[in-house]
């Protein structure tokens, strides 16, 4: 479910890796877990690896929140949501009674909590609409540049603008009509809160099912990538494959730093470094001059988790990208697509924080730590996603669809 498939050859092929790229990648996640055990922590560099292994699995799986979305609205095609909430599923098994017991392997534990209002309704409407313009996700923007994107580039570098802007827009927002933060696992209890979630996870899957039966006749089979010689190290994997290797590192990371994964609040970090480069004083903002904001600018980024995670996706998909044999960056961009990417990246870097967070932190680790907020995420990210689905043609873009059977 990702741009980057290609179609099924004849004959499958051997090792025909990409060593450069393989060997910065692998050379690049080693060194750094070297640094990290030796200038931050051993738990820090492991999170690092972790971020690696992120990046290898959404890379070898094609895992795309954002194409996924976009082949269901466009096209009644349903297998990427499925895994999605496959993903979920396993999620709240694994992650409800650590929560509600409140530490994991002796060490305490929190899900990502947030208020769910008004503020999350227009941030995630606006970035499900930048995920169709941009060309991905959050996650889906870090293993795309790490697999060789250079488009992506100029929306990751949208995405960081975007991304401090709203920080300085955050008391407006924050003021807004909101619920207080809300925790399904403590209103209603572990059991309970998994039973009803798994509930809504079978309802949508079925309510794929039916879509992709009455707009095709059959469920259709998923694209498949090239095979390799040697599929688990060399990709492609299953979607389900994908979904089961996000589920158990986003445990690890809870397991490792006491919360779940999260991406883009980095993104408003790193763009905070450099417009205070630039002499802006952004630590005058009432975002950053909260203690644990205030404490994250003035540290290196070498201590923010978020950050060192994210650099391991990309270094893991570049490091996936190389073993697959499709490391092959292409300059010549469309203006159109460009500028898609420019306005997609803003809107992706403002409203996942107006959102309290994105596809992962707000999506994936928002419902899978009980927190309402999360839910309401989806809602009005899909909307978004039909708006950019639609938008997507006016700038050159690609909607995926194929022939409906028997016609």
């Amino acid at each position: 479910m990702s741009d980057l498939s290609t179609s099924l050859p004849r004959v499958p092929r051997r090792f025909d890796i990409n060593a450069k790229p393989l060997g910065v990648a692998l050379v690049l996640i080693a060194l750094g877990a070297l640094y990290l055990a030796q200038a931050v922590s051993g738990r820090q560099a492991a999170l690092y690896v972790v971020g690696a292994l992120l990046g290898m699995s959404l890379y070898h799986a094609a895992f795309g929140f954002t194409s996924a979305w976009r082949v269901f609205i466009a096209d009644g095609r349903g297998a990427g949501l499925r895994a999605q909430m496959l993903m979920l599923a396993l999620g709240v098994l694994l992650f409800f009674p650590a929560l509600a017991a409140g530490t994991l392997f002796g060490h305490p534990v929190t899900g990502l909590v947030a208020p769910a209002g008004t503020s999350v309704l227009v941030g995630a409407f606006m970035f499900g609409i930048g995920m169709q313009l941009g060309g991905g996700c959050a996650s889906g923007t870090l293993y795309t540049v790490g697999g060789g994107s250079t488009r992506m580039l100029v929306t990751l570098a949208a995405f960081i603008v975007g991304s401090v802007v709203a920080t300085a827009h955050m008391p407006f927002w924050s003021a807004l009509p909101s619920l207080k933060p809300l925790s399904m696992v403590k209103t209603l209890g572990a059991v309970w809160a998994i039973v009803l979630n798994l509930v809504i996870f079978a309802a949508i899957a079925a309510l794929t099912v039916l879509v992709e039966r009455r707009r095709h006749g059959r469920l259709v089979d998923e694209p498949l990538r090239r095979p390799h010689a040697s599929p688990w190290l060399h990709g492609p994997w299953p979607l389900f494959v994908g979904a089961i290797a996000l589920v158990v590192l986003n445990f690890a990371t809870l397991a490792l730093s006491g919360r779940p994964w999260g991406v883009t609040s980095a993104f408003a970090l790193w763009g905070a470094k450099i417009f205070a480069a630039l002499g802006i004083d952004v630590a005058s903002w009432p975002y950053w001059a909260t203690q644990a904001n205030a404490g994250s600018l003035a540290a290196p980024v070498t201590h923010d988790v978020t950050s060192v995670m994210d650099f391991g996706i990309v270094l893991g998909a570049m490091a996936a990208a190389g073993l697959a044999g499709r490391y092959a960056p292409v300059w010549k961009v469309p203006a159109r697509s460009l500028i898609a990417a420019v306005v997609g990246g803003l809107m992706l870097g403002y409203g996942a924080r107006l959102a309290y967070g994105c596809n992962i932190g707000a999506y994936f680790s928002g419902i899978v730590s009980g927190s309402l907020h999360g839910w309401l995420w989806l809602i009005a990210a899909f909307a978004g996603n039909v708006i950019g689905t639609r938008l997507r043609p006016l700038f050159g873009l690609e909607v995926e669809r194929i022939r409906p059977t028997g016609c």
